[in-house]
């Protein structure tokens, strides 16, 4: 058992990791800035405020003294949801300030969510190979991408200067409840709806698996991995999609009946990562 922060605790991923953490044990402390009511479980920190941050990392009064690790995912979690400007401040000073906390209070392990953005979505520029994973270059297309990107050499040169310090950025694909599982057959009508980022998606709790994974993985410096579900929204096949829509990209493997192009052999191989949800459990029967 540890214990450990949760940020964006109320988030759409973020109360479902929050949930399956404490089910397996910990002891989790949730932090965010939603005006919600108090719980046992939340603080309300805002992390763009130094102060506050660095003081919820040492603890917080009558809750606890104190943490093992730290799971941010706190943000402005998409592209066009605030101002470009907004959104570049708010995630970036957030997370600087969430891993400097962390370092000044004594906390060596940071998992954190990136995002799958920084592949290249929305690809309006093919990618370079499809599946797509960790080995090419970022390539980010927003203002919410750069940041992730600039996340993650961030943490790069942290741990390049706290050789005790493990940080994982956990690249995200689209949160999906179950609840939403019934809205997938009408991607099948056109092809072009989620080919922004490959058909792919997440189940928040797979993404919760991946973090709890990511947390027990004793490893130290910086690593990324992509998180996807094992499959796409469609029902057509990988290779007729790929074919259709990104005809000049090379495809490197042999891909399965509806395998995810968004590549987790990584996290496979690494973590142990295996999702065990799909939509297809729930609308196909």
């Amino acid at each position: 058992m540890a214990s450990i922060i949760v940020t964006g605790s109320k988030g759409k991923l973020g109360r479902v990791v929050a949930r399956i953490l404490a089910e397996e044990g910990h002891e989790v402390h949730g932090i965010d800035a939603a005006p919600a009511p108090p719980s046992f479980d939340y603080t309300r920190v805002d992390l763009t405020d130094y102060g506050q941050t660095v003081d919820a990392m040492f603890g917080v009064q009558d809750r606890y003294d104190g943490v093992d690790a730290v799971v941010h995912l706190a943000a402005i979690p998409a592209p066009g949801q605030a101002a470009d400007v907004a959104t570049f401040d708010n995630n970036m000073l957030a997370t600087s300030h969430v891993f400097q906390g962390a370092l000044r209070a004594g906390i060596r392990k940071i998992v954190y969510a990136s995002s799958e953005t920084v592949l290249g979505l929305p690809f309006t520029i093919d990618p370079p190979y499809i599946p797509v994973d960790e080995d090419y270059d970022a390539r980010p297309e927003s203002n919410y991408s750069l940041v992730k990107h600039l996340e993650e050499q961030m943490a790069i040169q942290l741990c390049r200067w706290h050789q005790d310090l493990s940080i994982t950025a956990l690249r995200f694909s689209n949160v999906i409840y179950e609840e939403e599982y019934v809205d997938f057959p009408a991607f099948d009508s056109d092809a072009t709806l989620r080919r922004w980022n490959l058909w792919g998606y997440i189940d928040a709790r797979d993404g919760a698996q991946a973090v709890s994974k990511a947390l027990a993985h004793e490893s130290l410096g910086f690593e990324r991995f992509v998180i996807a579900n094992a499959d796409t929204v469609m029902s057509r096949s990988s290779a007729e999609l790929v074919a259709e829509q990104f005809p000049g990209v090379t495809v490197t493997k042999e891909l399965g009946e509806h395998e995810t192009l968004l590549s987790i052999d990584k996290a496979r191989a690494i973590l142990g990562y295996e999702p065990q949800h799909s939509w297809r459990h729930h609308v196909e029967g």
